[in-house]
């Protein structure tokens, strides 16, 4: 059960390592695009490459989707990156299901794991996997895998080794249940000490009262997307990449900026100067300062 791309490796690996998948339950096609056509999830078209059955269920309490759920007689179910299951569904294999989650579980609960961690300037993330239960991130945790969160990286960078290390752990977890090798753990509840919860376009915005640090940290957890944004000459900014600096801006105030109108742009935050590196103005493409720098007359 998997909807994203971070959500493909998994299940090509499973096939791969010679597991009976019996069923592939994804969401349904959206539109896209400016003619609005019908597009399936990156796990649909994975899945009709392997020649997978696929289900794809608006409503997952139906009584016609629970039945053909049924039909498929799965030992197990596997989550990642899926909506939340009703408990007749995670419930009715006769092994259970487990869910694959993009952080040291118990910390980091929620929706938007990776983006939090880089957002509060974590240096370890990892993946967990663990039985699923009725509150959401809380079922006991079969294995887990740390990952170093370096300097340079932002969304997209931690988001591909998770990805990664995570199918590795789904098959390495499917392998130990199959041989009856699994000792899961009750979650220890002094770990959770953050929440992952849902990004929003107000989450995105840069606060230039903040410190140059943690605005930098918002800007790498949001990059490539959403994308941390600020208003810049009157028009929506989306800032991708950016450098600090201890030094401040001589006179002036948080958010406001200078620059020589060719090579460098800089704003004044609550503690230090943020300098920004690759953005994208409104109305144009992203692309890295100078280059916006050449085409504005500042």
């Amino acid at each position: 059960m998997g909807t994203p791309e971070f959500a493909v490796p998994s299940l090509e690996k499973l096939v791969e390592n010679g597991w009976n998948v019996v069923g592939v339950i994804t969401a349904p096609d959206k539109p896209q695009g400016r003619g609005q056509k019908l597009v399936g999830s990156p796990v649909k078209e994975a899945a009709e490459k392997l020649g997978l059955k696929i289900l794809q269920p608006t409503n997952l309490k139906s009584p016609e989707f629970q039945e053909e759920l049924r039909s498929l007689k799965a030992d197990l179910q596997i989550v990642v990156a899926f909506r939340m299951l009703p408990e007749s569904v995670w419930n009715m294999p006769p092994i259970g299901t487990f869910n694959l989650h993009a952080s040291l579980l118990p910390d980091y609960r929620g929706a938007a794991p990776i983006n939090w961690a880089i957002i509060n300037g974590e240096k370890e993330t990892g993946v967990t996997t663990f039985f699923l239960k009725h509150e959401i991130d809380t079922g006991s945790i079969i294995f887990q895998e740390k990952v170093a969160i370096l300097p340079e990286d932002d969304l997209g960078s931690v988001y591909e080794k998770l990805m990664t290390i995570g199918s590795d752990l789904v098959v390495k977890t499917v392998e130990a249940i199959a041989k009856n090798e699994v000792y899961p753990l009750p979650q220890d509840e002094s770990k959770a000490k953050h929440h992952a919860p849902k990004i929003f376009k107000e989450t995105c915005k840069i606060d230039w009262t903040q410190s140059a640090e943690s605005i930098h940290n918002l800007v790498r957890g949001l990059s490539p997307y959403p994308a941390a944004w600020t208003e810049f000459l009157d028009k929506t900014c989306k800032i991708f990449k950016t450098k600090v600096s201890s030094k401040n801006l001589s006179g002036k105030s948080p958010g406001e900026w200078e620059s020589d109108g060719k090579s460098f742009l800089k704003f004044q935050t609550g503690d230090g100067v943020l300098e920004i590196l690759e953005l994208q103005l409104e109305g144009k493409k992203r692309m890295k300062t100078e280059e916006l720098l050449r085409g504005l007359k500042l």
